[in-house]
């Protein structure tokens, strides 16, 4: 009866994981400013590596190198304000220049724009192998870069000068918001830490962008919803699971399979024979079929 429980609680919980995880799956909208507030205002690139993960494998991802980036966005908010550098004559001219004459008013995303000319000079900025300042750079980039480019006029010339002014702003204060976000490093990966494996024990699990943990603020389908619309990519889910005879451990998934070994019977003596677990949505299905089997 207890191995019954079991295996029925199991295969409810990958049920509900895979419903959960079919509306991550949506068609890639058109490339826009990214309005990731509900992930936290993490710097997101827009060819990212995104994943929702589960249980044992995501709490084992729950440690301090991963959280840089939300880190680098909290820290952000609170050492810009004391951050009073402006952006230089010699930097906007430059740079509108460069601007205006690659400009289509159409298609100029000024957010995008200023965020990657930005980006650009944070690798000269920081030392090759300095993750968290180039994480901390690229926040400050991102940070400056929407504030000046919310609500430009549609002409390049106006965009143009806003981009201009959001990254230069932003390169006039690298020192000083890198210096100040470094002091508050380490109690912010602390504070991470608890939320991210707290996060990972729940049915929906805890999201990981090219492998830094996004802080959803309890606001995963939100913030999965925010990314592929945004940035025009797709959230995926990544677990495993195994199967011994009629029992099975491991982690719930879309995409895990686990085939019973030949022979194998259910408590009842249900035959239980091939997949477990199928890929996609067809394994809800499937999932369903099976607990009905092990309960005869």
């Amino acid at each position: 009866m207890g191995d019954n429980h079991r295996v029925s609680g199991l295969l409810r919980a990958v049920s509900m994981t895979l419903a959960a995880v079919g509306t991550y799956f949506a068609l890639p909208a058109a490339a826009q400013a990214a309005d990731l507030s509900a992930c936290g205002n993490i710097d997101v690139s827009a060819n990212a590596n995104c994943v929702v993960e589960v249980q044992g494998g995501c709490v084992a991802h729950c440690e301090p190198v991963r959280f840089e980036a939300a880190c680098a966005a909290k820290l952000d908010v609170s050492c810009r304000g004391g951050c009073t550098g402006s952006a230089t004559v010699s930097c906007t001219g430059q740079c509108e220049a460069d601007c205006n004459a690659q400009c289509d008013p159409g298609t100029f995303d000024c957010s995008a724009n200023c965020q990657g000319t930005c980006d650009a000079k944070c690798d000269g900025y920081c030392s090759s192998n300095d993750s968290k300042c180039k994480a901390s750079c690229k926040a400050s980039c991102k940070g400056s870069c929407d504030a000046k480019c919310s609500g430009t006029p549609p002409s390049c010339q106006g965009k143009c000068q806003a981009s201009c002014q959001g990254s230069c702003t932003a390169q006039s204060n690298f020192k000083c918001n890198v210096d100040c976000q470094a002091r508050g490093y380490a109690s912010c990966q602390a504070n991470l830490s608890g939320g991210c494996k707290a996060q990972c024990q729940k049915p929906e699990g805890a999201l990981y962008c090219d492998g830094q943990y996004v802080d959803v603020g309890n606001n995963l389908e939100n913030c999965v919803n925010a990314l592929e619309d945004a940035l025009h990519i797709k959230v995926n889910a990544s677990a495993s699971g195994r199967c011994y005879g009629n029992t099975c451990e491991g982690e719930a998934s879309a995409s895990a399979s686990c085939a019973a070994a030949p022979g194998a019977t259910a408590p009842g003596g249900a035959p239980v024979s091939g997949s477990l677990f199928a890929m996609g949505l067809g394994a809800v299905a499937i999932g369903i079929v099976r607990r009905r089997q092990l309960r005869k």
